[in-house]
């Protein structure tokens, strides 16, 4: 597949430095409940070839929720977008092929069988403003319980706080022992449900 006009065969083109602004983000369509050792799979590859300079950070979209059980808290880790990651490259015939034939990938986002990197706005919305705010982005998103809801299944509702601010989406179930509920919403075309919590939403 021929993703731009780099020579593979060119020794010049290999040769030739890259920085981190010639690399961008991506998103990359994945196997479900496998997204972390799939990355794993992904990085190990990179390494494996020397390519390190061709990449950047493999992301996959999760925030830390604390829920209430049986009188006790528990905080855990749930993914945002299950079935998708995020990955900063350099596309090119030789970057592609390495993460296209990683065993549970299935292939970038795009159109016409060209991966199309996100806009800004997408990447600010999902990264920050930066990638190295990743890491501190995902330790400060904890949840909050709560036992009470303003809303009913099969409301159409926008989200008002959290990854998913101004989205709009249709409310799929509710769990009173925890305070949040399920919502349908599309991304990237796709109808993906999402668990929030009741404040995170507001009626339409």
């Amino acid at each position: 597949m021929n993703i731009d006009q780099t020579n593979a065969d060119s020794d010049e083109t290999d040769a030739a430095p890259v920085s981190e602004e010639d690399r961008q983000w991506f998103v990359l369509k994945v196997q479900s409940n496998r997204e972390r050792s799939i990355r794993d799979s992904i990085l190990r590859r990179i390494r494996m070839e020397g390519m390190g300079d061709h990449f950047g950070e493999v992301f996959i979209p999760t925030e830390k929720v604390v829920e209430t059980k049986g009188g006790s808290r528990r905080v855990r880790e749930q993914k945002l977008l299950p079935g998708y990651m995020m990955i900063n490259m350099v596309m090119t015939d030789e970057t592609w092929h390495l993460v296209r034939s990683t065993s549970g990938v299935g292939d970038f986002t795009g159109a016409a069988g060209k991966p199309i990197a996100m806009e800004e706005e997408e990447v600010n919305r999902w990264l920050g403003e930066s990638p190295g705010e990743v890491k501190k982005k995902e330790d400060e998103q904890v949840a909050r319980p709560v036992v009470k809801f303003s809303v009913q299944v099969g409301e159409t509702v926008k989200v008002k706080e959290g990854a998913f601010e101004n989205f709009e989406g249709v409310i799929d179930s509710m769990d009173e022992t925890t305070g949040k509920l399920k919502l349908m919403i599309e991304i990237f075309g796709r109808n993906t449900e999402v668990e929030l919590e009741h404040w995170q939403v507001e009626k339409v």
